[in-house]
């Protein structure tokens, strides 16, 4: 089973939109708003086992409201 679908990510904190867990480049991953474009941080790995526990990261941070949100401030 891959480790995206035993995950489970709540909705966006900030706007209550869908989260979705990204893989970049194969190098990193991060769970990003599909609304409002607020995300976490990217987590790097350089094995399967590490990406597999920086998938579970992610979404934790992501399921605590911990994010960043590159739009317009205040």
């Amino acid at each position: 089973m891959d480790v995206f679908e035993e995950i489970s990510l709540q909705d966006c904190p900030l706007c209550g939109g869908a989260g979705l867990l990204e893989e970049e480049g194969g190098w990193c991953l991060y769970v990003q708003c599909l609304d409002c474009g607020c995300h976490t941080a990217e987590l790097a790995y350089r094995s399967e086992e590490e990406r597999r526990e920086m998938a579970r990261r992610a979404a934790t941070t992501w399921n605590l409201g911990k994010v960043i949100y590159p739009g317009p401030g205040d």
